[in-house]
């Protein structure tokens, strides 16, 4: 008895108590002996079974404590279930582990994470609901274990179940419910691929593993959620700030421009300010879709496709992008729409960009208002001073000049006087029209007589009388016959181009051309009459002026030879009679002719204007001769006397 206790206290195998008793019955001790020695026998050994089985509860607690101490480090959900899975088969000793999580919406559960399958058929599969031992185990908040599966008639089978189960080899199953508070979200599987009975110990711990397992899960999606927290309000902080740094931007953008239109810089300059801003070209049309004002270059554009954008804008009461990349924005006061702004940026507007040209039509609204302000109440004094400066007896210039100083005119610029004459009765549009013209153009408004006067900043008084037709005819649907003269740098001549352009409008009644639009160049000689001025040398400079110079600079008889062939009824040969040269000579001469004035020299209105010229010059030369001057040009007496000796190639 003292040797199997020293036996057993040195921890001895089974075998060698086993070899004690059997020698102890070769040696021949008597039953009684022999009974005692093999019951201590057996007690021993159930004493070494006992130390068995708590050297391996410490292991597997010892496991335990492990794996509980890997479930605390920072894991990701998916890296979690992975050390999960991998300890929990590690710690049973079998052959595969795996994680199923719920489906709230359907019921069902599907696999999440696997350690050990193989086939392709376990991640992802959905297990259905009311099937299996995963379901029982939930049902019972308990592992749930079957030494075979599928022989395990306990167990709810399903064909799909069986065939994945099937697929995998698995036999043995053992489920523990993943419970945290009253919340059952998933269950804990390990399998093997033989046939097993698990014990009270394993079964325990497999239980334990299902209750770290689900804490550390829950405890990994709480600090999920929270990141996802934090990194929303990281997001939404960083939007807003965006947002805010937008708002400031545009408040900013705001600020500029409306003190930019308050300041008096005119329309021009707040255009600019807003195209420097958001980096684009910029173009304003009034509410008739005329061109106010611009800055850099807008692509082509097609005036349907523009219109349809106005109109959509207008109704959006927001911009309108078209399909080149432009932007149109409506330019509204209260429900009034004053203008449109078209915009094409340098690069896409985007979301932030969007309302900073709602801010830059906002400021062309305060702009647009302000001056309309400013020009109705400015708009009698203007009107005043306009008839002022056409009424006789005359005040000082210095008056007039001091007035409109007051207004933001400048008079000793050159300006044009325009007279419009409507042609069936539509004066009061056409008045109503003038006064906004004049306006936009910065000039001056008078009605007189029937007739519609304007005095417009402009040094091409052909062109200012073509503007004014081509806008204001296809607004009436009538004709408009129209009179300029100028331009004119003083006061004291206004009433003198006044009175001019009225005698256009005059010629061209006469003329049989109403509906039509002249100045004094445009009427050639006549205009010579009709001029104040009667600047007869410009006339002639601009009718055969290139001839003239042609003759002085080279000594030729171009000029003589001209007013020869016109004396001769158009004749070169009867010319050349009269010249005393060869005909051949004269067409050479007619062809250099055609050169230096252009090819309708012949026709009958410019051949007109061409012997009017002529005589002219005559005359001139002759009063010049009269008053003992020299000679203007080389068709004076004094050079015709040689002519004749001059050779054919003096042309």
């Amino acid at each position: 008895m003292l040797t199997i206790l020293e036996l057993l206290a040195a921890e001895a195998p089974p075998t060698e108590l086993e070899d004690l008793v059997r020698r102890a019955r070769t040696a021949g001790l008597d039953g009684d002996a022999v009974s005692q020695l093999e019951r201590a026998e057996r007690l021993a050994g159930e004493v070494h079974a006992l130390f068995s089985r708590r050297r391996q509860r410490e292991a597997e607690l010892s496991a335990l404590v492990d794996t509980a101490r890997d479930l605390t480090l920072p894991y990701d959900l998916d890296a979690l279930l992975k050390t999960i899975t991998r300890r929990t088969r590690t710690l049973l000793g079998l052959d595969m582990s795996y994680i199923t999580f719920r489906d709230a919406a359907s019921g069902d559960s599907y696999v999440h994470t696997a350690e050990g399958h193989a086939s392709a058929l376990t991640v992802g599969y959905r297990v259905p609901y009311s099937s299996g031992i995963g379901d029982e185990a939930i049902g019972k908040s308990v592992p749930v274990w079957t030494p075979d599966y599928l022989s395990d008639e306990r167990v709810r089978h399903t064909d799909v179940l069986d065939e994945v189960v099937r697929a995998e080899g698995l036999r043995a199953v053992i489920a523990a419910p993943l419970t945290f508070g009253e919340d059952t979200f998933g269950v804990l599987y390990a399998a093997g691929r033989s046939v097993r009975h698990f014990t009270v110990g394993e079964v325990s711990l497999m239980s334990s593993l299902g209750d770290m397992a689900a804490v550390a899960i829950e405890k990994t999606r709480t600090l999920e959620r929270t990141h996802a927290d934090v990194a929303n309000l990281q997001s939404d902080s960083t939007r807003a700030e965006s947002r805010l740094s937008e708002l400031r931007r545009r408040e900013d953008l705001h600020t500029r421009l409306v003190d930019h239109a308050l300041a008096g810089n005119g329309l021009n300059s707040l255009v600019a300010e807003v195209a420097k801003a958001l980096r684009a070209a910029v173009l304003i049309l009034d509410a008739e879709h005329r061109p106010l004002s611009s800055y850099g270059t807008l692509p082509s554009l097609d005036e349907a496709e523009v219109l349809s954008a106005c109109h959509a804008a207008s109704t959006r009461h927001a911009p309108v992008a078209v399909a080149t990349g432009t932007w149109v924005a409506p330019v509204v006061a209260g429900s009034e729409e004053l203008a449109v702004l078209l915009l094409h940026p340098g690069e896409p507007l985007g979301d932030t960009g969007v309302p900073l040209l709602s801010v830059a039509a906002q400021s062309l609204a305060v702009l647009l208002q302000v001056r309309r302000g400013e020009e109705a109440a400015a708009s009698p004094f203007r009107d005043e001073l306009f008839e002022d400066l056409l009424a006789a007896p005359r005040r000082p210039a210095k008056q007039f000049i001091q007035r409109a100083q007051r207004l933001n005119i400048d008079l000793e610029r050159p300006h044009v006087v325009v007279v419009i004459r409507p042609e069936g009765g539509a004066q009061g549009r056409a008045a109503s029209w003038a006064a906004s013209y004049a306006r936009r153009m910065d000039g001056f408004r008078s009605i007189q007589n029937g007739c519609i006067a304007l005095l417009l900043p402009a040094s091409d008084s052909s062109a200012a009388a073509r503007d004014v037709s081509a806008e204001l005819t296809p607004l009436l649907g009538q004709p408009v016959t129209v009179g300029a003269a100028g331009p004119v740098s003083s006061p004291d001549l206004v009433r003198q181009a006044h009175q001019e352009a009225l005698r256009c409008l005059d010629a061209l009644v006469s003329l049989d051309s109403a509906g039509a639009y002249a100045s004094p160049a445009d009427l050639g000689f006549l205009g010579v009459l009709l001029s104040d001025n009667r600047d007869a040398a410009s006339f002639i400079a601009a009718t055969i002026g290139p001839i003239l110079d042609y003759d002085t600079q080279r000594m030729t008889e171009l000029t003589r030879t001209l007013d020869a062939y016109f004396a001769a009824g158009g004749s070169p040969t009867h010319a050349a009679e009269s010249l005393h040269v060869h005909p051949n000579t004269v067409s050479r001469r007619l062809e250099r002719i055609t050169e230096l004035l252009g090819s309708d020299w012949l026709k009958p209105e410019r051949a007109l204007e061409v012997q009017v010229a002529l005589r002219l010059q005559r005359t001139y030369d002759l009063l010049r001769r009269k008053r003992g001057g020299p000679a203007a040009h080389a068709d004076s007496p004094e050079q015709r006397s040689g002519s004749a000796s001059f050779s054919d190639d003096s042309a």
